[in-house]
């Protein structure tokens, strides 16, 4: 599905990642693991194509990103980022319906089919009752729930996530990751995403890729990198883990003084 051959990605004169080889296949979930400022955000943004790499290269089913066309871009991957500002008062389904407009071929208003898949984007992200209410009136985690319905809208086969459970209470971060992990699951639709609660990606990921932030990286099933000693070390604070059934729970414990 997409992607990275031999990817370099600095900030400033920081090395964040060097000689990324990594592979996303079509319906495996993937969550991107490491500390603050370790380049987890930057990659995704990489991924997505709106910031060029420092080196190698990024494919999106074998080709260039940077031969695509926007508005075929636009149709294979969507794209959530970490904030959003909202200048305009959009109504909420205006802003999820803006979502549509890579079907469009240079017309800008939407069918009914459009209001359709918005209105039930919506209402799997449990807001179809703010439909009508500017954006700029929502809380946090509302908001956050209309962006990921407007993700859901686009209908891409790959979806890119920063941080999706950011600003949700915890119902809606676990009926949130059930969603995403269903889409996999069921619809074939590959997933690749940010994220620092590490018993949220174990409970939907298949793979894990894990940045130090020095240039290291280290990718591959889930099972295989999400492991105590080997997130201790990536995220330098000693993590142990616990069987609670089929789930694996991790737990920080306190540094050695």
């Amino acid at each position: 599905m997409i992607a990275a051959r031999q990817l370099k990605l600095n900030i400033g004169p920081r090395v964040l990642a060097e000689d990324l080889d990594w592979q996303v296949g079509a319906g495996e979930c993937w969550s991107i693991i490491g500390r603050n400022g370790a380049g987890k955000s930057t990659l995704l943004r990489t991924l997505a194509g709106m910031r060029a790499p420092d080196g190698g290269s990024v494919l999106l089913q074998d080709r260039p990103l940077a031969d695509w066309p926007l508005e075929a871009l636009a149709r294979e991957r969507a794209y959530l980022a970490q904030s959003r500002s909202d200048a305009f008062a959009y109504t909420v389904i205006e802003t999820v319906l803006s979502a549509r407009h890579p079907y469009h071929d240079k017309r800008y208003w939407e069918d009914s089919d459009d209001h359709r898949i918005a209105l039930q984007s919506l209402a799997a992200m449990e807001v179809d009752d703010l439909a009508d209410r500017d954006v700029r009136t929502l809380s946090g985690g509302e908001r956050q729930r209309v962006a990921i319905a407007a993700l859901l809208a686009q209908d891409t086969p790959l979806l890119l996530l920063d941080e999706p459970a950011n600003a949700l209470d915890l119902a809606h971060q676990v009926s949130v990751m059930g969603l995403l992990a269903k889409l996999c699951r069921e619809r074939g639709k590959t997933i690749v995403m940010v994220g620092h609660d590490l018993n949220l990606a174990w409970s939907i990921s298949s793979h894990a890729l894990l940045l130090m932030g020095d240039g290291r990286w280290l990718a591959g099933p889930r099972d295989d990198v999400m492991q105590a000693a080997i997130l201790s070390d990536y995220l330098h604070h000693p993590i142990e883990t616990v069987r609670h059934g089929a789930r694996t729970l991790f737990i920080p414990t306190e540094a050695s003084q």
